[in-house]
């Protein structure tokens, strides 16, 4: 064989072979590039994740925190509501009592020391002419203009505590859902990390390509999700 074509050979073998490795290093570059970018979201997302799990779960150790503070004041209003109402009932018992003996001075004392609101249902319950009317009500308790403002207040703290409570727990959810997302961002990393040790390009390749699903998926989830 000529020399030349020899020369000529083994140049257009060297030609091919430069191509190859410029091939194989474009393909590399452009992973690297995809890899870098999967990393860099994902590290992102992971620890803006993490803040929202943290914040999530500081809003819900408050809103237990607020909740318990309103049982606690519902339980004093209702002792101190229920305390009045006790009060008043004996208080009205002993006043049918002097009613009954025509003690009339110890009627107007007894009368008096009704709470405010019990006093206006006593004056509401004696036009009803109780003694005489046996359809009238059993008592001032059982008008229904009557209202113990410490009762009503109980039950409106503990409506005000059961919202709290809800809410909290709600919080404790969307924290859990941030947890959660960071655990698939966390397997994002994982893939891609797998994906460099191999220096096949199909396994490289398939590695990236679901960690890129993942992270679009998890991405997509992470927007929707309610910030605080």
């Amino acid at each position: 064989m000529p020399e030349g074509l020899n020369v000529e050979v083994a140049h257009k073998l060297a030609e091919k072979e430069e191509d190859d490795e410029r091939r194989k290093h474009r393909w590399e570059e452009i992973v690297e590039v995809v890899e870098v970018l999967v990393l860099s979201l994902a590290a992102i997302a992971t620890a803006w994740s993490g803040f929202q799990a943290s914040q999530w779960d500081e809003r819900q150790g408050l809103s237990y925190g607020q909740a318990t503070t309103q049982r606690f004041a519902a339980s004093a209003a209702s002792t101190l509501g229920g305390q009045q109402l006790a009060a008043d009932a004996a208080m009205f018992s002993s006043w049918l009592g002097a009613r009954a003996d025509g003690n009339t001075e110890l009627e107007t004392i007894l009368v008096r020391r009704f709470t405010p609101d019990y006093r206006q249902a006593f004056d509401e319950w004696i036009k009803t002419d109780p003694l005489n009317n046996p359809s009238a009500p059993p008592g001032p308790g059982y008008m229904p203009g009557y209202k113990n403002p410490n009762l009503e207040k109980a039950e409106q703290l503990n409506a005000e505590a059961e919202e709290l409570f809800r809410a909290g727990t709600e919080a404790g959810e969307k924290a859990g859902k941030y947890v959660r997302m960071t655990v698939l961002f966390a397997l994002v990393l994982f893939l891609i990390a797998a994906g460099q040790r191999f220096k096949q390009r199909p396994v490289r390749i398939s590695a990236n390509v679901l960690a890129v699903c993942m992270l679009v998926y998890a991405l997509g989830y992470l927007i929707i999700l309610p910030r605080v």
